[in-house]
């Protein structure tokens, strides 16, 4: 017997994922970020591009001329004229190259990241669905609670009229109602906390929610496998390995500020009454080289060179905390997920005892070999193994969740969701190759 089961069926957890999916802020902000990265290419590869600069002037000039001998001279022009210049970088100590290399690597990493991401919110969302489930469940058992307390605190009440037990035994049952009664607060309590909880993940409100099933054909069959793919997969590995190498080429980035610079300038002036004289029309026309070799800055590149390349060293180390981090709770998850299924034949198990228990002491309450604080705690004991067993019940499934995410493997795709699924290479080839232009792909 399920205890997570409800009486209509109306919304499954991989429609609720869905909406998480679809409709999550956290997840669509991080879709934006990623978007955003992606942007660092085609400004790194704009290095690799000339730069075209147009200019113009115009003005008014009025000379007067003034010689012994001669009659004075005065003239009035309206000088004008352009100039555009192209600017083609030869070498720059290859930051260029480099620049473009650290730009893909950031954009893997962001893509990393938005997988993270995804898994945060379907887990998430997984979590909140069971928690409405486990939470309605524990909440009817708290009113059937109340139920059964008040039938025994009347039936105590009228074998008390006739003698058959003491005031004691009804203040206990009295007690043992009232208790049952704040219980079933605190379950009503924990259950809006569950819909609120539930309504801002999934973004409706939780009604009539089917029960749900672990995971069983998706999750690792061994602690092994399960290790091997969250090192190999997970995200927060890749991510911080891609990171890793983005750092790596900041080092080579900062390095190239020591080495020359070569450009070559074309470029072509004219001026139409040039210097003042009327009708003076002067056209320039050039090509030029420009070497530039850095000597010594004050010590601002070598200082930034020793900066990135710490900051390379940090990157390695997070790239190895990751990696603890990410197969410390695979094999948690594994162990959780292992047990589980034990801990549910356990709790069965224990809810038959009580089961028999209670109804084997309330027929020898009836003949007087059971006192009313016997039946109570009965009662009670049942109560908090139907209690435990829902709990673990809810706990197998999300624990499927969990397990499969500390994989690396949780996403839209794996779990099969009916979802228009979001693809970063899309906007990536977008953008990649653009020249120019200020509308997003989108049309902002």
């Amino acid at each position: 017997m399920s205890f997570l089961a409800g009486e209509v069926r109306a919304e499954t957890i991989s429609g609720a994922l869905a909406r998480a999916y679809m409709g999550s802020p956290d997840l669509n902000q991080q879709r934006a970020a990623t978007r955003a990265i992606d942007e660092n290419l085609p400004k790194a590869t704009a290095g690799f591009r000339p730069t075209v600069t147009a200019t113009g002037n115009a003005g008014a000039v009025f000379q007067s001329t003034r010689r012994p001998l001669t009659l004075p001279s005065n003239t009035h022009t309206d000088p004008y004229g352009w100039q555009l210049s192209i600017v083609q970088n030869i070498y720059n100590g290859n930051r260029t190259v480099n620049g473009v290399r650290q730009a893909d690597s950031q954009v893997l990493q962001s893509r990393e990241t938005l997988r993270l991401s995804e898994q945060t919110v379907l887990n998430a969302a997984a979590v909140a669905y069971m928690n409405v489930l486990s939470t309605t469940a524990q909440e009817n058992l708290a009113r059937n609670n109340i139920d059964v307390l008040t039938v025994q605190l009347r039936q105590t009440n009228d074998r008390f009229k006739v003698g058959e037990v003491t005031r004691t035994d009804v203040s206990q049952a009295e007690a043992a109602l009232a208790l049952g009664q704040s219980n079933a607060f605190v379950a009503q309590s924990n259950l809006q906390n569950a819909l609120a909880v539930y309504r801002q993940l999934i973004g409706v409100d939780a009604k009539s929610l089917e029960p749900a099933r672990p995971l069983e054909s998706i999750v690792p069959k061994s602690l092994e496998e399960a290790t091997k793919l969250a090192l190999r997969e997970h995200p927060q590995v890749q991510a911080a390995l891609h990171a890793a190498d983005a750092a790596e080429l900041a080092v080579k980035i900062a390095e190239g500020a020591l080495y020359p610079t070569l450009n070559v300038t074309a470029s072509n002036n004219r001026q139409i009454d040039f210097s003042g004289i009327p009708d003076n029309r002067v056209l320039t026309a050039s090509v030029i080289a420009n070497l530039s070799v850095p000597i010594y800055d004050g010590g601002t590149s070598t200082s930034t060179i020793r900066q990135t390349k710490e900051q390379f060293g940090q990157a390695r180390l997070q790239a190895d905390l990751a990696r603890d981090q990410v197969r410390s709770a695979a094999v948690s998850a594994f162990n959780t997920w292992q047990n589980s299924r034990l801990i549910i034949q356990a709790n069965q198990a224990s809810v038959r005892a009580n089961e028999i228990a209670l109804s084997g002491i309330r027929e020898e309450a009836k003949v007087g070999q059971r006192t009313t604080a016997d039946v109570l705690t009965a009662q009670q004991n049942l109560l908090n193994s139907r209690s435990t067993l829902i709990t673990s019940q809810r706990d197998r499934v999300v624990g499927s969740y969990a397990l499969v995410g500390a994989t690396g493997r949780l996403s839209s795709a794996t779990l099969g969701l009916k979802v228009d699924r979001y693809d970063p290479t899309i906007h990536f080839d977008q953008v990649k190759d653009k020249w120019w232009g200020v509308r997003t792909p989108d049309g902002r």
